[in-house]
C-alpha cells in the first residue's frame, strides 16, 4: 500500500498563510468598528459608561476561559494525546472565531457594505467556535491539524447560513443553543466520523486510553466549562430578569445533573467505583439540557429535573448507546459527543417546546411578548398599543400562537439536524484528500507523529509496563 508523508513542514505554513491572506484583505475591505467602537461617533455627550463593551465583556471573558481552558483540558485525557488535545484546540479555536467574525459579520452585522465589529461580536463568534470544538470531539485524536482547520472552515460557513436562516425565516427561541449550538456541532461531527470511519479501531487501540494525569487535567477543564456555563447560557438573553433565570437555572440545572452523575457512576460499574469519564462529561449534562428554555419560567424544580433525566439520559448513552453506534452505524464517536450534546439537545429542545405551549400572560405578565418576540402582535393591532403602554419600546411581531410557535421549533430542530448531518458528510468527504496528512491507524492518539514530544512523553504507557512485568513476575515467584 502507497503511504503518504505526513510531515507539515510545507503543507500546514501554505495553508495557513493562504488563509491568514485572505482573512486580512477581508478584514481591510470588508470590516468596520460598530457604533460603540467608532471614535468619531463619541461627543461630549457620550458617556463612557453606556457603552455595550462594560455589559458584554464580562460575558466575553467567561465564554474565552470555556472555549480555550475548558475545552483543551477536557480534550486532554488521552495519556499520548495531551498536545495534541491543548494545542489543536488552540489552534482550531483562534481561526474559527477569526472566520466567524467575518461570515457571521455577513449575514448578522453587516450595513452600508461593512460587517460593524464590537465585542457582541466576538461573543457570537465564539459560540461558532464552540460549534466546531463540539464536533472535533468526535473525531479527537484521529484527525491531523490540517483536517481540523478545513474542518472548522467548512463548519464555520455551513452554521452560520444555517444559523441566519432559521432565526430569520423560522424564527425561533434557543437562547441555551439547543438546536443552533448542540445539536447542529453534534450531528456535524458524526457526520464527519461516519465518513472517517476506521474499522480497526472498533477492536480497541492500544493508545487510546488515559493516565492518572491526563484525567486529572481533563477534569480541570470540566470544572472551567461547568463554573462558567451560565455565562454561556445567558450571554444572549434579555438584560434583566430573563438573563437572571437564566442564571439561575443553569446552575440549578448543573448542580443536579452533577449529583446524579455521582450516583450513576457508581451504580453502573460493576465494581461499584467512580469513573472519572463520567465525572469529566456527565456531569456537564444539566447545561444542556435546560438550554432551550433557560431563560422561561420554567421554575426552579423544572431545572433541577431537567438536570437529573439529561443527565441520566447522557450516562445511558455513554453506557450503551456510543458501543451500538460503533458497531452498527460506523459512527465512532470519540468523546461522545452523541450523548452530551445531541440527547440532551433533544431533551432540552423538547422542554422547550412543552414551556411555549403552557406559556400564558397568567405566568409572565406583559413581559411575555419580550421573552416570545414572536407571538407579539402585529402592528396596527389594538392590542400592541395597550402593551406598548405598560413595555414601551415594545416592537410588532407576527401574533403567532403557541402552537404556531412550537411547530416552528419542531421545524427548526430536524432542518438543523438534517443540515449539520448533510454537512458534516460532505466535510468528511473532504477531509480524506491525501493532501490534508490523515494519521494512520498505528498513530492515532499519538502526539509524536505531528509533535517534537519530551523524551519521557509515553513515561506512563513504559512506567505501566514495567509495573506489570513486575506484578507477573511476582506472581510467578510467589506460585
Amino acid at each position: 500500500m502507497r503511504t503518504h508523508s505526513t510531515s507539515l513542514r510545507v503543507r500546514l505554513p501554505v495553508f495557513v498563510f493562504v488563509i491568514e491572506l485572505i482573512i486580512l484583505g477581508l478584514y481591510a475591505t470588508c470590516v468596520t468598528y460598530d457604533d460603540n467602537s467608532d471614535a468619531k461617533l463619541q461627543t461630549n455627550q457620550t458617556n463612557p459608561m453606556d457603552n455595550t463593551m462594560y455589559r458584554d465583556y464580562p460575558v466575553f471573558t467567561d465564554i474565552q476561559v470555556m472555549i480555550f481552558l475548558g475545552f483543551g483540558c477536557l480534550l486532554a485525557f488521552f495519556r499520548l494525546y495531551g498536545f495534541g488535545g491543548m494545542a489543536f484546540n488552540f489552534l482550531t479555536a483562534t481561526f474559527a472565531i477569526q472566520w466567524a467574525i467575518l461570515v457571521q459579520g455577513y449575514f448578522q452585522f453587516s450595513h452600508d457594505g461593512k460587517i460593524h465589529l464590537g465585542v457582541i461580536n466576538l461573543i457570537n463568534a465564539e459560540f461558532a467556535c464552540a460549534v466546531v470544538l463540539i464536533s472535533f470531539g468526535a473525531v479527537l485524536g484521529k484527525t491531523s491539524p490540517l483536517q481540523l482547520l478545513v474542518m472548522a472552515l467548512l463548519e464555520v460557513s455551513v452554521f452560520a447560513v444555517t444559523e441566519w436562516a432559521v432565526l430569520k425565516y423560522l424564527k425561533i427561541n434557543d437562547a441555551g443553543g439547543s438546536i443552533l449550538i448542540h445539536l447542529f456541532a453534534c450531528y456535524f461531527g458524526l457526520g464527519v466520523t461516519f465518513v472517517l470511519y476506521r474499522p480497526r479501531l472498533n477492536e480497541g487501540h492500544a493508545k487510546e486510553n488515559t493516565s492518572y494525569q491526563s484525567d486529572i487535567l481533563s477534569v480541570m477543564g470540566t470544572l472551567f466549562l461547568w463554573v462558567f456555563w451560565p455565562s454561556f447560557n445567558s450571554a444572549l438573553t434579555l438584560k434583566g430578569d430573563d438573563q437572571h433565570r437564566a442564571i439561575l437555572h443553569t446552575f440549578i440545572s448543573l448542580s443536579a445533573s452533577t449529583l446524579t452523575a455521582f450516583a450513576l457512576s457508581a451504580m453502573l460499574n460493576k465494581n461499584g467505583k467512580l469513573t472519572m469519564a463520567d465525572v469529566q462529561n456527565v456531569t456537564l449534562a444539566g447545561g444542556v439540557t435546560v438550554g432551550a428554555s433557560v431563560d422561561m419560567m420554567i421554575s426552579p424544580a423544572v431545572a433541577y429535573a431537567l438536570g437529573m433525566a439529561g443527565c441520566t439520559a447522557c450516562m445511558l448513552g455513554y453506557k450503551y448507546l456510543s458501543p451500538f453506534l460503533a458497531r452498527r452505524f460506523r459512527i465512532q464517536d470519540q468523546c461522545g459527543i452523541h450523548n452530551l450534546h445531541g440527547l440532551t439537545g433533544l431533551i432540552s429542545c423538547a422542554a422547550g417546546i412543552g414551556t411555549i405551549l403552557m406559556a400564558s400572560e397568567e405566568v409572565y405578565g406583559p413581559s411575555m411578548y419580550e421573552i416570545f418576540t414572536h407571538r407579539a402582535p402585529v402592528a396596527g393591532d389594538p392590542k400592541l398599543l395597550e402593551l406598548q403602554e405598560l413595555i414601551p419600546g415594545l416592537r410588532p411581531g407576527l401574533g403567532r400562537t403557541a402552537q404556531e410557535q412550537a411547530l416552528f421549533q419542531i421545524a427548526a430542530v430536524f432542518s438543523t439536524i438534517g443540515v449539520s448531518a448533510l454537512g458534516g458528510i460532505l466535510t468528511g468527504f473532504v477531509l480524506k484528500l491525501p493532501y490534508l496528512v490523515s494519521p494512520s491507524d498505528d498513530f492515532c492518539f499519538d502526539d509524536e507523529l505531528f509533535f517534537d514530544v519530551p523524551p519521557d512523553y509515553d513515561s506512563p504507557l513504559k512506567l505501566n509496563n514495567i509495573v506489570t512485568i513486575e506484578d507477573s513476575t511476582t506472581s510467578c515467584t510467589n506460585v
